[in-house]
């Protein structure tokens, strides 16, 4: 019992829990990119349905995150880590991309193969794993420094 109570002590008192969190959001967008390149590549519908998922998990995950985020950024630092108003705008920003693609592809199950749309769904892809990766090198900075 000993062993539960010091993980749970670790995670909610010293460890910020915005650390746990925030790689899924990068693993997420980054495997969304890969599948949905393979997709393109194979020509294989399953691999544009992982794309799909993973993109919808990344969504959500943000949300986890920035909530995360948030309240670390008010406990370990009082509100004052660098760069926090870039992340939050950007934490936003990749929230918002993330769910219109999830939702536009959850409307429209063929929209790879749309020509029009096909060109800005997979850009909203590659857009939201560089935002992901930005977010994480901003981050990167608040740990360890510049």
């Amino acid at each position: 019992m000993d062993l539960f109570l010091t993980i749970i002590h670790a995670i909610t008192k010293v460890h910020p829990p915005h650390l746990l969190v925030v790689h899924f959001p990068i693993a997420l967008t980054g495997a969304a990119l890969f599948f949905m390149l393979l997709a393109i590549w194979r020509k294989k519908d399953i691999f544009e349905k992982i794309a799909f998922a993973d993109i919808s998990l990344a969504a959500a995950s943000t949300v986890v995150a920035a909530i995360l985020g948030i309240r670390d950024n008010l406990v370990y630092f009082q509100g004052n880590a660098a760069n926090h108003t870039a992340k939050i705008i950007l934490a936003i920003l990749l929230f918002i991309i993330t769910t219109v693609t999830a939702l536009v592809r959850w409307k429209n199950p063929d929209l790879l193969q749309t020509r029009t749309a096909n060109i800005f769904y997979i850009l909203a892809y590659f857009v939201s794993f560089a935002i992901a990766s930005v977010l994480g090198f901003l981050g990167g900075v608040i740990i360890y420094g510049v």
